[in-house]
């Protein structure tokens, strides 16, 4: 049965792999569409066309893509978002699963669109009628093709909000950082444990400690099964 789920899987991702093309040829340069096969979270990307997240064949899935991840088959679509990549570029972005015919979400096709030049000639029109409004702050959302570096700039992120060295955490706090990173989908990134345990400088054993008790603590919290 998993052999023809796999085969199934690989011929929904055969299928959709000119349509990134065609999507990304519709819209123009401003758009990329990126085809994510999410049994090799390190190497998701399997078709990309266009070049707004600078994402490749081969690279690692983003913030976003962990995220569905970590939702598993409860994971739904997430259409028409905003957020800024790295560079400052500000990215209108739709991602929509793949499932097989098991329900089983496996990937996800995801459409992004260059909001950049859309928001200067508002803002342009916006200075010409008066109008002064700050523009919303933006999530920055870590569009890498190497799995590490999406894994260190959740960490950071995380850490950021938190007081103080891993020394200066009680529990609580503790826990809070390994259930958000987890929630975040983190750790379904394989060595993502051993990554997370040399930036704390504490011990592997440890991490899988907090790590183990983080997910106990949410699974009490929502009535799960541990």
């Amino acid at each position: 049965m998993a052999d023809e789920l796999d085969s199934e899987r690989d011929a929904i991702l055969a299928a959709l792999a000119p349509v990134v093309e065609g999507i990304a040829a519709t819209f123009g340069p401003v758009c990329d569409v990126v085809l994510h096969d999410y049994r090799t979270p390190d190497t998701s990307v399997v078709a990309v066309a266009g070049s707004v997240t600078g994402r490749t064949v081969g690279g690692a899935m983003s913030e976003i893509g962990l995220r569905v991840l970590a939702r598993g088959d409860e994971a739904s679509d997430e259409l028409n978002y905003v957020t800024r990549a790295r560079n400052g570029t500000l990215v209108k972005s739709s991602t929509m699963v793949l499932r097989d015919s098991s329900g089983a979400v496996f990937g996800a096709l995801c459409v992004n669109v260059d909001a950049g030049a859309l928001t200067q000639a508002h803002g342009l029109l916006g200075a010409l009628a008066g109008l002064g409004a700050a523009p919303a702050e933006l999530p920055t959302t870590t569009f890498g093709n190497d799995i590490d570096s999406v894994v260190d700039a959740l960490f950071d992120a995380h850490r950021s909000k938190q007081r103080g060295s891993w020394a200066e955490l009680d529990r609580a706090e503790r826990l809070e950082l390994f259930g958000g990173l987890d929630t975040r989908g983190v750790f379904a990134v394989r060595g993502a444990v051993e990554q997370v345990a040399a930036r704390l400088g504490i011990s592997r054993a440890s991490a899988y400690h907090y790590l183990a008790q983080a997910r106990a603590a949410h699974d009490t919290a929502t009535g799960g099964s541990a």
